[in-house]
């Protein structure tokens, strides 16, 4: 268990505790603080930022282990892992293990998504151990409770909301923008609704004929965020799960509900992200993205993927990463891991690696394409090691350092090798930086010899 990093800070809050909301009336929160110095921002552009909406601070009062970070335009670009049990497998302590090599791997917030046996202890032991921010989906947990999703009650929904925020909870997924009157719109499509929440409200609403319940109680849902500082992840239940089906009049009804809903919730001072695609060609990507901003009044925008293509099972891991990068590029401000099992099955401790370390280079691609202050230097450090021939400092700076130098030694294992100018791609004969050094050094003794040459009383004159 990690220690209590915020009781201090928490201790006295009453009433609405949202960072919004002390934003809002100018105050600079110890979180706010945090935030600034990890970013190597201005804390008064922190406030501002967070006051206007376009950043959010997952940060519930209740979760005294978190270390705060921000989510947003003016921040670098975060990745989520989901991790999580299922009614056919995994437990507490696989669980656990997940969420100690997400952090370990990079992982800025990790999504607790699990839908078997448990899920209470499972969350509890995770908040407990997370120094970063925890989501949920609550209807998962509602459904558990009723087998059946058509005798689940919006007071039942509302209880388990309100319990989560109890417990920590820092950020909740609620599709809160399929209405009945978007359903009809899926008739086009081939994939229809692949969101899990999504599909488990609409066969709601149908049964009973009603409207979404966390649209019609919209404003309880806010006064619960209110009290615990719950930020509102307004869940995409319409995402397109295949290209056929993106940028169509139901991913954008949706959205238009979502904006709605986010004036709603910044009026009462409770953050709010936007979850958004999916299945996305890449030349949507760039329209997809400045759409979130126009009809959710550039509120951060935190994507599944997007995946660029629907035939690359097993793979999916790259092919989302892909549609990442060009997101996040474009302005989206997190971006949820996709594993290589995505599609075919709960990914194991490997595929969650894979899948964190495939969006870190999405992510980090794309704050080297925004022109972030600093964000290519690690980048230039990494150049001038390999430059070096300076093999432990460029293990350091990957990534993934385990892999990368796994991969070396693989072949080259002794120590004596750290300290070799070459690698076995191409040998001590054939390596270019090796012959680089030489023509180099040469170039310079001539460029030297030459200058020599020039007679220091007559410039440009020969000796």
């Amino acid at each position: 268990m990690n220690a209590p990093f915020r009781s201090d800070w928490v201790k006295n809050r009453t009433g609405v505790v949202t960072q919004m909301h002390y934003a809002r009336k100018g105050l600079i929160t110890e979180e706010m603080v945090h935030v600034a110095r990890e970013e190597s921002l201005d804390a008064e552009l922190v406030r501002a930022e967070v006051a206007r909406g376009r950043m959010v601070i997952p940060a519930n009062i209740h979760h005294l282990t978190l270390q705060p970070l921000a989510i947003g335009i003016a921040s670098r670009c975060k990745i989520n892992a989901n991790i999580g049990n299922s009614q056919l497998s995994s437990g507490l302590d696989e669980e656990l293990d997940k969420l100690r090599l997400s952090i370990r791997h990079g992982a800025d917030t990790v999504m607790d998504l699990s839908t078997g046996r448990h899920i209470r202890q499972i969350r509890t032991a995770i908040l407990d151990h997370s120094p970063v921010p925890i989501g949920t989906v609550p209807i998962y947990e509602a459904v558990e409770r009723h087998p059946d999703v058509r005798a689940m009650t919006a007071d039942t929904l509302l209880t388990v909301i309100e319990e989560q925020a109890q417990q920590g909870v820092d950020y909740m997924t609620v599709h809160c923008g399929v209405l009945l009157d978007i359903l009809p719109l899926i008739q086009t499509r081939i994939t229809k609704i692949v969101s899990r929440g999504g599909a488990l409200m609409a066969q709601w609403m149908l049964h009973h004929e009603q409207e979404n319940p966390l649209y019609t109680h919209f404003d309880r849902l806010l006064e619960i965020c209110q009290r615990h500082d719950v930020t509102l992840s307004l869940g995409d239940g319409m995402r397109p799960g295949s290209l056929h089906d993106a940028s169509d009049a139901a991913q954008f009804a949706e959205l238009r509900v979502l904006g709605e809903l986010t004036q709603r919730a910044w009026e009462a001072d409770v953050q709010v992200m936007i979850e958004g695609p999916g299945h996305v060609p890449m030349d949507q990507i760039e329209m997809n993205m400045e759409r979130e901003r126009q009809l959710c009044h550039e509120a951060p925008f935190y994507v599944l993927g997007p995946l660029v293509t629907d035939i690359a099972a097993g793979y999916d891991h790259i092919a989302s990463a892909i549609g990442g990068a060009i997101a996040a590029w474009k302005g989206a401000s997190m971006l949820c891991y996709v594993t290589p099992k995505e599609h075919l099955g709960l990914p194991d401790a490997e595929d969650v690696r894979q899948g964190i370390i495939a969006y870190k280079i999405a992510a980090h691609a794309a704050d080297i394409a925004r022109g972030r202050p600093g964000a290519r230097d690690r980048d230039d450090e990494m150049s001038h090691a390999r430059y070096n021939f300076d093999w432990k400092r460029q293990f350091e700076l990957a990534l993934d350092p385990e892999r990368a130098r796994a991969y070396h030694d693989a072949t080259l294992p002794e120590e004596a090798h750290k300290k070799a100018e070459f690698c076995s791609m191409c040998g001590p004969r054939f390596c270019a930086y090796k012959l680089s050094h030489e023509v180099s050094e040469r170039s310079q003794n001539r460029a030297n010899a030459s200058a020599a040459s020039i007679c220091p009383e007559r410039p440009g004159a020969r000796l």
